[in-house]
């Protein structure tokens, strides 16, 4: 098969899961012996336009491309340049000419994308991983109104109102916007049965979204921590640091555990790129109170995260809005580390309470300190939750769920009878 992947950047330039999880299913797509082109989109905060193309290296590699596209309606998901836009693309579906699209995202694409690739290529297969809700909720797609309100669109038949300017005849449009478009789309996929559910209540067929997890690449486990009687006081978080991944909820704990003299060390790990001047700096004065109990030790890449990971006994996922399959909970399984995490949304789903991790409240400062205390000395706690992690499934083995549905979906397309 030729399959064309889309994705809302490239992880050389951000660094998130959606951009790692769609160009390791492209390259996986192409280890399975077919033929695979990634393309992932890009704005000013990463590269500027070149004069005469949309398109733009990103490697040496053949098989990956940036598409500039800095003119995005963010609020409709809307893709406004249609001069520069709407040819290029045209130009770049003729020529590559796939059986499959595979789209992870439509930001910086817009949501016409899908009707686009239906008017230039009226027989392919067009196949979207939801990666998290932003269709439905124009606030980050957070589903979040504050760290302590989820959205009114989470409820049956609720309405986005989480920008304060937008009003409600505005919000209704955007949703019918969007999934007029989206209706262009043969299959969804998701990651999480939790975000399953959510698109069902918003109005997506049922029979139309499928679920398959995330994989992570095959790699050497790192040494456990579960052979001894020791302590285990060293927590470790991993991820960028934005104001709904709970970064500062996880220092004011540390900062309570500092006042409670409890002996822990907790190792930060990621940047925390194109956020507020205000969030900046009520995290630089979170780490400044917390040193040196708290070691920050900046951006990594993926490669990394083996030997970063090796010092570490617990992981901590402490997210404020309703994460859908976090990359950081499955690399924490591939090394038998548990995880502490939010008990909501997808990351209640991949963390078993009690089982392989623990859960705690969201926004709870007091109640994540508390749980670190506890686990920090309850080290045969620690064993157990070790010894019954489960490995997440690897790239391979869902690229080849993937692809099976994409023949699934042609044989469908041949014969609807099927």
């Amino acid at each position: 098969m030729r399959v064309l992947v889309f994705a809302h950047n490239h992880p050389d330039l951000h660094p998130g899961g959606t951009e790692t999880v769609a160009l390791e299913l492209s390259r996986a797509y192409r280890e399975a012996g077919h033929q695979s082109l990634f393309v992932g989109a890009t704005n000013q905060l990463h590269r500027e336009p070149h004069p005469g193309t949309s398109f733009q290296a990103i490697s040496d590699s053949g098989d990956e491309l940036l598409m500039w596209a800095g003119h995005f309606d963010r609020f409709n998901m809307s893709q406004i340049d249609l001069r520069a836009f709407v040819p290029d693309m045209t130009a770049l579906l003729e020529s590559f000419r796939p059986d499959v699209i595979h789209i992870h995202h439509l930001i910086l694409f817009g949501v016409e994308l899908p009707v686009l690739i239906r008017r230039v290529l009226p027989d392919v297969r067009i196949v979207m991983t939801l990666h998290d809700y932003y269709a439905i909720c124009a606030n980050d797609g957070v589903l979040m109104q504050s760290p302590d309100e989820p959205c009114a669109a989470l409820g049956p038949g609720g309405l986005c109102r989480c920008i304060e300017a937008a009003k409600p005849n505005d919000m209704r449009l955007r949703e019918r916007f969007i999934k007029t478009h989206l209706q262009a789309v043969d299959q969804f996929v998701s990651p999480s049965a939790f975000l399953r559910d959510v698109y069902i209540r918003w109005g997506l067929p049922a029979d139309k979204i499928s679920v398959i997890r995330n994989g992570r690449p095959e790699t050497a486990p790192a040494e456990s921590r579960a052979g001894d009687e020791d302590p285990k006081r060293v927590f470790g978080f991993f991820g960028n640091m934005t104001p709904w991944k709970g970064i500062e909820v996880l220092l004011q704990a540390a900062k309570l555990l500092i006042e409670r003299d409890v002996e822990f060390e907790l190792r930060v790990h990621g940047g925390s790129p194109f956020q507020s001047t205000d969030f900046v700096e009520r995290i630089e004065t979170l780490f400044e109170d917390t040193a040196p109990h708290v070691v920050r030790l900046g951006p990594y890449k993926p490669h990394d995260v083996a030997e970063l990971i090796a010092p570490v006994d617990w992981v901590i996922v402490p997210s404020l809005w309703w994460e859908n399959a976090p990359l950081v909970i499955a690399e924490a399984q591939q090394h038998k580390r548990p995880v502490i995490t939010t008990g909501a949304g997808g990351m209640a789903e991949a963390v078993r309470n009690g089982v392989d991790g623990l859960h705690v409240r969201r926004n709870d400062p007091s109640g994540l300190a508390a749980v670190m205390e506890k686990a920090a000395g309850d080290p045969q706690k620690y064993r157990e939750l070790a010894e019954n992690t489960q490995q997440p499934p690897t790239v391979s083995r869902v690229a080849e769920q993937y692809l099976q549905l994409f023949e699934d979906q042609s044989r469908f397309a041949d014969d609807p009878a099927a």
